[in-house]
């Protein structure tokens, strides 16, 4: 590596001999991962000496090669810009346009969705595994500065087309630090990685956590709740995160095995030392089964793209159901309301967040990128309340928070109590545009097994807990929540499932 490689590579040089990541393509060494990334650089450098913040935009599965195109798209001085294996082609199409990529590279198994797209641009296809895998000769790396651009991350788009969010690789650094101290990474650690990596979870919170602190990644191709019960429960893993969403399916799984399996799996998830949710609310419920299944009390935080991790429950110390704790090391975080005002204790105000980890902007978007910030504070639009020192997240401005007759009703709390009604496997709550209420509150919702609840049953159900104000108006019973990939319902897309509300 160049001297003036980042600091992430440099302590990997610390390190030749440890496993760094475990894929579906083999174990690897820090050594291995040095001499792909080297590899990867010099091919995309091509003899000139600079990437100079090219985009380099790639579609690889989570694993090895995953890792070292990362590492030789920042190690060439470029910006990366991974794509979704989920994604269909015309978004892989708008991320790669948007972006302006330079350089375009695919495992074999996509080369024939981002075939069209690289023809149209005039660029040629990378193959990821020539790149990571081949014999190419090495040279001189350049210097890189911290302060570079490094990585873009698309937002979900759920207010319109996704943006594209930009860190630095200080910023980056940043974030990894303050979370290798709060959650007490070492190097003894193994992560079980079953996260997308187009996504700030599982590329910054796992990945790079684990490699920046000389840990092994355990990478699985694609989540199965069997599979990952099974290694979580092997004792060789010590780390995992993942969204409430898995963790349902991993019960699911746990309550399938027999008695004797579900003991001896019981026992092996105990040994871990670090269990996190995040990406969505945690369901209450969710938490207090995974507890009994498990022995863990999940570690809820809140985060997202545009800030990195900015609150969370202690890793050692008492972890309060429904709440997310308090601000990380270096993160100034205040609530305000529609004026911008500070608001006391107990009330509940919009999450505005400035600190070192904070992204710099939103890619070709200044007006976007203006707007987003309020005298140097970015504006989050999620709504959250103080209580007791820490704190609870209420939902979004826009879409959680529902003003039905001149209140204002937190779909997030009407949720977490609809989740207890014994004929509720899954719910969502949203607020429709209402001639009357302004907008009318409405539950989606998955019914258990042979259940049939209505409308009348959860208002009497709810009515001993919540104010006649926030009690759902209308009830849609649904097969399935739109998610997306990180398991967050997609609220606009839920909308626009509902059907009129026969009593209007």
């Amino acid at each position: 590596m160049a001297d003036g490689s980042l600091e992430l590579m440099a302590r990997a040089a610390g390190a030749l001999e440890l496993p760094a990541v475990v894929a579906s393509e083999g174990t690897f060494t820090f050594g291995d991962l040095q001499a792909a990334t080297e590899r990867v650089g010099s091919a995309l450098l091509d003899g000139t000496p600079d990437l100079a913040e090219a985009r380099v935009a790639f579609l690889v599965p989570p694993g090895f090669r995953y890792a070292a195109i990362l590492w030789g798209t920042w190690a060439a001085g470029g910006m990366a810009v991974p794509l979704a294996t989920s994604f269909p082609a015309p978004e892989l199409r708008y991320v790669i346009e948007d972006s302006g990529a330079a350089v375009i590279i695919a495992a074999g198994e996509f080369r024939a969705v981002l075939e069209p797209v690289a023809r149209d641009r005039g660029l040629a296809l990378a193959d990821a595994d020539e790149l990571v895998f081949g014999d190419r000769e090495t040279g001189r790396l350049p210097d890189l500065d911290p302060a570079r651009r490094a990585l873009i991350l698309y937002t979900s788009g759920s207010t319109g087309p996704p943006k594209g969010v930009v860190w630095t690789h200080a910023a980056i650094e940043s974030q990894v630090r303050i979370l290798s101290e709060a959650w007490g990474w070492v190097p003894e650690d193994r992560a079980l990685l079953v996260l997308p990596l187009h996504h700030v979870h599982g590329l910054v919170n796992v990945l790079t956590c684990a490699l920046w602190n000389q840990a092994g990644c355990e990478i699985l191709p694609a989540f199965d709740a069997g599979t990952a019960l099974e290694r979580m429960a092997s004792g060789d893993i010590s780390v995992f995160m993942a969204v409430p969403t898995i963790y349902r399916r991993l019960i699911t799984a746990w309550e399938q095995l027999g008695e004797s399996d579900r003991r001896g799996v019981t026992e092996g998830l105990a040994q871990l030392r670090l269990m996190v949710s995040g990406s969505a609310a945690l369901p209450v419920p969710i938490l207090d089964r995974w507890k009994e299944v498990s022995g863990h009390t999940l570690l809820e935080r809140y985060g997202m793209t545009e800030i990195g991790m900015a609150l969370s429950n202690p890793y050692q110390g008492k972890r309060t159901a429904g709440a997310v704790g308090r601000p990380l090391p270096t993160v100034d975080l205040r609530l305000v309301d529609d004026d911008g005002v500070p608001v006391p204790d107990g009330t509940p105000g919009e999450i505005q967040v400035r600190g070192p980890s904070v992204f710099s902007e939103y890619w070709r978007r200044p007006d976007a990128t203006e707007d987003a910030f309020r005298e140097g504070w970015f504006q989050t639009g999620d709504i959250a309340v103080l209580e007791d020192g820490v704190y609870r997240i209420l939902g979004r401005q826009s879409v959680d928070i529902i003003k039905s007759g001149g209140e204002k009703v937190s779909a997030l709390e009407v949720e977490d109590l609809l989740r207890t009604h014994p004929g509720i496997h899954d719910c969502a709550v949203v607020g429709i545009e209402d001639v009357d209420w302004g907008e009318r509150v409405v539950a989606a919702v998955v019914a258990t097994a042979n259940a049939e609840p209505d409308l009348e049953d959860i208002r009497s159900f709810a009515r001993t807990t919540l104010a006649a104000f926030k009690l759902p108006r209308q009830l849609v019973i649904v097969d399935e929540l739109p998610r997306n990939a990180l398991g967050k319902v997609v609220k606009p897309r839920l909308k626009e499932m509902i059907p009129p509300d026969p009593d209007a």
